[in-house]
């Protein structure tokens, strides 16, 4: 599979898929995205779980990626968070952000992926997921465009068309968004 950073291309061994070879292509891609599915956990968060001495789990979140996301709505591209973890604040900031696709306490996301993917009419070559580990490689291998997070692990960078700048809960989603709104004439 291909790896895009920036301006170059790195060609890796497929898995089946298609291989992106060029920043071209993966903007030929974003450019027909109609839901960009996303990871909680080390994609909207910074994988840190902060934890009071009560057990409350604390998650910070990037506001720069929350104003992606409501961009990318208002553009008329639906967004779906699918996480293998509960976690009731980030149920509560995906409603503050209108996002109405959420599965939450899922490890295994291909059910949710196909239940919001049918209920929209898409196919698979209109769905990108950003992801950060191995629970995103089934999604990686189904998806139009497979992002992943800078800081992501090893196995979701090879299996990746386009890697972001920023790491996870620090802009990543903005930069996915702003790849995305430019490939389909609709930057800011």
């Amino acid at each position: 599979m291909a790896i895009i950073k920036g301006r170059s291309a790195v060609a890796r061994k497929g898995t089946g898929r298609t291989r992106i070879t060029s920043l071209a292509e993966v903007k030929r891609r974003a450019a027909n995205i109609r839901c960009l599915f996303l990871d909680i956990d080390g994609v909207m968060t910074d994988c840190k779980l902060y934890l009071t001495p009560d057990g409350e789990e604390l998650k910070a979140v990037n506001v720069k990626d929350g104003l992606g996301i409501k961009m990318l709505m208002q553009a008329g591209v639906q967004v779906a968070v699918i996480s293998g973890r509960p976690s009731l604040a980030m149920q509560k900031r995906l409603s503050s952000l209108g996002i109405e696709h959420v599965f939450l306490n899922a490890p295994d996301k291909l059910p949710a992926y196909d239940e919001v993917r049918k209920s929209l009419g898409l196919r698979d070559e209109q769905c990108a997921h950003m992801g950060d580990d191995i629970l995103d490689l089934p999604l990686f291998e189904r998806v139009g465009l497979a992002l992943a997070v800078a800081d992501a692990h090893s196995s979701a960078k090879k299996a990746a068309d386009w890697i972001a700048d920023n790491r996870g809960g620090d802009g990543a989603i903005r930069e996915a968004v702003d790849l995305i709104l430019e490939a389909q004439g609709k930057s800011p």
